[in-house]
């Protein structure tokens, strides 16, 4: 079971090399610290500058409601200075750009084993070329106060040291999913950036979009009845077998930590609940050269304390989709599709009336998700503050993920410790826009 998701080997040239592994064992381990003083638990009192200024409304109040503030962006100078590290696909195609709508943080540090595409990238976003660092350099941003936080966005395996060395450096971290290889590597994660007082945040997109927020509340309020059913898909037909992705050292599993994780959270972030039990099965198409290291497809079910099931497929062999339904006791389902891309999600409803199913799709204003995760921990940061999605909850998934895996491995139902209470592994929930 745990050989999918313990390796700690990394070989890929362009992201690092020559790095010295006893960082990763040298004074950070007294075990796990899950918890936090009481002045990271006061509530958000927006004490940094950011005054809203109200906006009137234009229309007439049959229409739909209008903001009641103008956009309100703290000065450039006091905004949050992140570095960034990985100028791989994500970076360069969402993160980067996202800055742009964020109203607390800034991009001020780049860190690549690629130089060239680096110069480049800090010219496009105005970042000093003093502040490019490499990976084997990468301590050096110890002394650069610039830089209050870090974005760590590398392969998998490679999310545990450089956490780790970040909180050595005195940097907060916001951290791509999932959180690491291991449960192992979760804890010592969660230890150093307790130890070195430094938050700790996992980057769940999807906990901060609005629409998403919305359907959590309707499942919470009961909105539409008691939620029974979830059903969730994530998947993709995935290609180039030589990408990071495929490799079990790198990744360390296949399509459920990457895709399938997003069936898992946003299960327990609707729910607010934490499983009892699951079960998975598990299948990779003989002689497909994609899945000589990781798997192709999952298939899992989750158990929930208030009796609700969810059954959650994930793949890298079919076509993409990505979309979710939670079935209430009410003559209704809703949820989304698209619901785990990075735009144009869409909420979609039913509900029995009569002789009649009435279809509803509603919208929104839609929100870059990677500048609400960013701004999210700035505002954290800036009001010492526990994050929403903070490295307890990366914990917990990759708890949950474990037993997947060794439900699928020996055909049986794996129980998991039981968890009562509501939202036990997140922090203050995010402001509201």
């Amino acid at each position: 079971m745990n050989d999918l998701l313990t390796s700690k080997v990394y070989s890929r040239k362009t992201f690092l090399t020559n790095v010295s592994a006893g960082l990763l064992t040298t004074g950070i381990m007294n075990g796990p610290t899950l918890s936090f003083s009481k002045q990271d638990q006061v509530s958000v009192n927006q004490n940094f500058d950011s005054k809203p200024l109200p906006r009137s409304p234009l229309n007439a109040d049959t229409e739909q409601e209008e903001p009641k503030f103008f956009p309100s962006p703290t000065n450039p100078q006091k905004r949050i200075g992140y570095a960034i590290v990985g100028l791989g696909h994500l970076t360069l195609g969402e993160i980067m750009p996202a800055f742009s709508a964020c109203k607390f943080s800034k991009p001020v540090a780049l860190i690549s084993g690629d130089e060239g595409k680096a110069g480049i990238v800090a010219d496009q976003y105005g970042i000093d070329s003093k502040n490019i660092y490499n990976y084997n350099s990468f301590d050096r941003i110890k002394d650069n106060k610039e830089i209050d936080a870090v974005y760590i966005v590398l392969p998998n395996s490679m999310h545990h040291e450089f956490t780790i060395r970040a909180a050595n450096a005195g940097k907060h971290v916001l951290c791509e999913k999932p959180m690491a290889n291991s449960v192992k590597e979760c804890e010592e994660m969660i230890s150093a950036c307790a130890k070195a007082n430094k938050k700790l945040m996992i980057a769940y997109r999807i906990q901060y979009e609005p629409n998403n927020h919305l359907i959590m509340n309707w499942v919470r309020n009961k909105e539409y009845g008691n939620a029974k059913l979830l059903e969730l898909y994530n998947g993709q037909n995935i290609g180039d077998p030589s990408q990071w992705r495929l490799k079990k050292s790198l990744a360390g599993g296949g399509s459920l930590v990457d895709v399938g994780i997003y069936c898992l959270n946003t299960c327990r972030f609707l729910l607010g609940e934490e499983p009892e039990s699951v079960f998975g099965k598990m299948y990779s198409t003989p002689g497909d050269n994609r899945f000589k290291e990781v798997e192709e497809s999952v298939l899992f079910q989750l158990h929930f304390p208030s009796g609700v099931m969810a059954n959650c497929i994930t793949t890298y062999g079919a076509h993409m989709n990505r979309r979710y339904r939670v079935f209430t006791d009410k003559g209704s389902w809703f949820g989304m599709d698209p619901a785990f891309s990075y735009r144009g999600v869409k909420i979609e409803s039913a509900q029995a009336k009569g002789k009649l199913e009435w279809k509803q799709s509603p919208t929104m204003e839609e929100k870059n998700q990677f500048a609400l995760e960013i701004d999210h921990l700035s505002q954290s940061i800036l009001n010492n503050t526990i994050p929403f999605t903070k490295g307890e909850e990366g914990f917990q998934d990759q708890k949950i993920m474990e037993a997947i895996y060794m439900s699928a491995n020996e055909g049986r139902i794996i129980n998991l410790e039981k968890i009562s209470g509501k939202d036990i592994f997140r922090g203050n929930k995010p402001a509201e826009e």
